[in-house]
């Protein structure tokens, strides 16, 4: 059973404002890439719609396969593996009871998560340090950057 593999990065300039989201989805031979963004947004946002963009391409795609999910954001591997359970216990409040930051976004994640379990699809998240040497996290860097670019207001026009 060959293993699916998702290079995600989210990108933003200022925080908020323009920001771009990239995914590399390599699995059975074949990658995709998967890019979007918004004009108004935070890092963190594009961080997670970069994972929720791939797992909602490969669960309409593939089942009973695991998959590999690498990503930079702390944030996003630490929020699905240690945090999110006790956000939902706390009705999505963090432990200072104030309301999770990006919590449609963190949802969205949660059921692409208990969806992929349905299917068969294990998932585990690594940790890669962002603006290293390794070679799909930084492409994946480059196209959310190349992707926030479309979304940075023109001047001048």
């Amino acid at each position: 059973m060959q293993t699916i593999t998702i290079y995600t990065d989210g990108a933003c300039s200022g925080n908020p404002g323009p920001g771009g989201w990239a995914a590399i989805i390599s699995a059975e031979q074949t990658e995709s890439i998967l890019d979007g963004g918004a004009e108004h947004t935070t890092n963190n946002q594009m961080e997670l719609l970069a994972v929720i963009n791939a797992l909602q391409a490969v669960l309409s795609k593939y089942s009973g396969q695991p998959i590999n999910v690498f990503t930079d954001s702390k944030y996003v591997q630490l929020g699905i593996t240690s945090w999110i359970d006790n956000w939902k216990r706390n009705g999505w409040q963090n432990a200072s009871k104030k309301p999770v930051k990006n919590a449609d976004l963190w949802r969205m994640l949660d059921a692409l998560c208990r969806d992929a379990l349905r299917k068969g699809l294990d998932i585990s998240w690594q940790w890669v340090k962002g603006h290293s040497d390794n070679e799909n996290n930084q492409r994946a860097d480059l196209v959310a950057r190349n992707a926030l670019e479309r979304y940075r207001p023109k001047s001048g026009i």
